[in-house]
């Protein structure tokens, strides 16, 4: 007969018990431990030869499973803050597929600029607008000079570098005005994932999106250098 260790939630090390399959009532950590132990043997395999044995796991084998089960466990909590943090309509989600790295340390997520000491950033609006039809009408990338960011369809129809000037909170019109897309942030769910190519994590897009569309604002820490 088949055991398999169990750690119950929430009870120490010491109250592990070897319980048989048909006492296991968790699909999807099977489905996981399967999974681990497959993707393990495999990059073995790769070096050298090895016959996958059933009847016991070899400790390398036994070692990596309970670390890729931390692992999980601790991107899923990092992905939950991310969220948590997060106020824009798309979801954040976090994936490693590559190695047993967990959520780096030095990553803090942030929804605006940051100025560092001596930095003094202005984001009260001058001016507003007083249009009824942002689209049609002289808005406010006309009254600094620019042209509408934006066509219907939400694209940006301007050369990259130009700047993009937004209706904000002195306008009289509302929040589907079509000037107003930056500040709504993504509307799209992203994926934080590891690279293959050892350049750490990337951002990749979980959706087919349509060429000229915004995706998301960068944002990040302003320093003074002298």
């Amino acid at each position: 007969m088949e055991y398999y260790l169990v750690k119950w939630k929430g009870w120490p090390d010491s109250t592990n018990t070897w319980e048989p399959l048909q006492n296991l009532k968790c699909p999807l950590l099977l489905q996981q431990f399967s999974n681990d132990k497959h993707n393990y043997l495999s990059q073995v395999k790769k070096g050298k030869a090895i016959k996958d044995n059933n009847k016991a796991l070899k400790p390398a084998i036994a070692e990596y499973i309970v670390k890729k089960a931390k692992q999980r466990l601790a991107l899923q909590r990092w992905q939950d803050e991310l969220n948590r943090r997060k106020n824009h309509k798309g979801m954040i989600f976090v994936e490693n597929t590559v190695d047993l790295e967990g959520p780096p340390s030095d990553f803090y997520y942030i929804n605006e600029y940051k100025p560092a000491p001596g930095i003094s950033l202005v984001n009260e609006a001058t001016f507003g607008c007083s249009c009824t039809d942002c689209f049609f009408e002289k808005c406010c990338p006309a009254e600094a000079g620019v042209l509408l960011a934006y066509n219907k369809n939400q694209q940006i129809k301007i050369p990259p570098g130009t700047p993009i000037y937004e209706c904000n909170s002195r306008c009289q019109c509302g929040p589907d005005c079509p000037n107003r897309i930056v500040q709504k942030g993504t509307q799209y769910s992203l994926c934080i994932f590891r690279t293959s190519n050892g350049c750490g994590w990337g951002v990749k897009t979980l959706v087919k999106i349509k060429r000229m569309s915004f995706v998301m604002e960068y944002v990040g820490e302003f320093f003074l250098f002298r």
